[in-house]
């Protein structure tokens, strides 16, 4: 009777869990949704302020000699800024790993490589990894990639946009985990500073810049604004990214206890059936035992 038991509160336990995984995969659910607007109603912003970026990449390209800005000029890098996202809970697959890992890849490609790294992170999970590995973080934030806000953002990435353009550092290189489909995120490393031209030129509309002060300083700023904006974006893509990968990592969970439950259910039935068979058994036999 106490393996009976025993199987009753397994039973129970497992059942007590799958609600919790339901309940926990619903409000991903619904996070995802939201999430999905905000996504897509910044990469309108996102898709015209890179256009623009390109149009101006594919200018100066035919006119290096009078405009010197080094956000488009090609340098060798010595030190690099490289930021990550991570999410701040678990409970999402692999999801948080996946940064992680491609992360640790091009720590381990720049030391080969004898350049310098400052690591900065936003989002707790890849934060403690990091450190816990003895891995020195020159900055962190914790908080806002659960909420993105595009201030916290901007100040975020400032000191590391302001870095580059005074020549502290060569490269700014931001690695998250973004969203694809509700099925399927896709790591994303993209190098904020310098600006590649390879990928910005093949752009059609071209606009009329001319090498004066006023340009310059306009063409600096419009830079920063792209970084920051880049910043924030990713923050919003690899919630986005979350929410989903959660979601499925619950949904999963939940038909994981599902068959669990069935299993121990069986197991249950199974025992019982014994049990009461031990007793009619034990019954029979003492009846008999009285005859003799």
């Amino acid at each position: 009777m106490a393996n009976l038991k025993e199987l009753k509160n397994q039973i129970n336990s497992v059942k007590g869990t799958q609600k919790t995984t339901k309940a926990m995969k619903l409000v991903s659910t619904a996070k995802l949704r939201r999430a999905e607007v905000a996504l897509k109603n910044s990469k309108v912003y996102a898709n015209k302020i890179e256009e623009l970026v390109s149009s101006i990449a594919s200018k100066i390209s035919s006119m290096k000699d009078s405009i010197d800005n080094r956000a488009f000029s090609d340098i060798t890098p010595k030190k690099v800024d490289l930021i990550f996202v991570t999410a701040d809970k678990g409970l999402c697959g692999g999801f948080n790993h996946q940064t992680i890992k491609a992360v640790s890849k091009l720590l381990k490609e720049f030391k080969e490589n004898d350049i310098k790294v400052r690591l900065k992170g936003i989002g707790r999970k890849g934060i403690e990894y990091f450190k816990f590995n003895d891995y020195e973080l020159s900055d962190e934030k914790i908080g806002l990639s659960a909420v993105p806000n595009y201030e916290e953002a901007s100040k975020f990435i400032l000191e590391s946009y302001n870095d580059f353009m005074n020549g502290e550092t060569d490269r700014v290189i931001l690695v998250h985990n973004g969203y694809v489909n509700k099925l399927v995120q896709e790591v994303k490393i993209n190098q904020l500073l310098p600006l590649k031209m390879e990928e910005l030129e093949n752009n059609d509309e071209i606009l009329d810049i001319e090498p004066k002060h006023d340009e310059e300083k306009v063409l600096t700023e419009l830079v920063q604004k792209y970084v920051e904006f880049t910043q924030f974006f990713a923050l919003l893509d690899s919630l986005a990214a979350e929410h989903s990968a959660r979601m499925q990592a619950m949904d999963a969970a939940t038909n994981n206890a599902s068959e669990k439950v069935k299993e121990l259910t069986l197991a249950y039935n199974k025992a019982r059936q014994e049990a009461v068979t031990t007793e009619l058994i034990e019954i029979i036999s003492g009846m008999e035992s009285l005859k003799k």
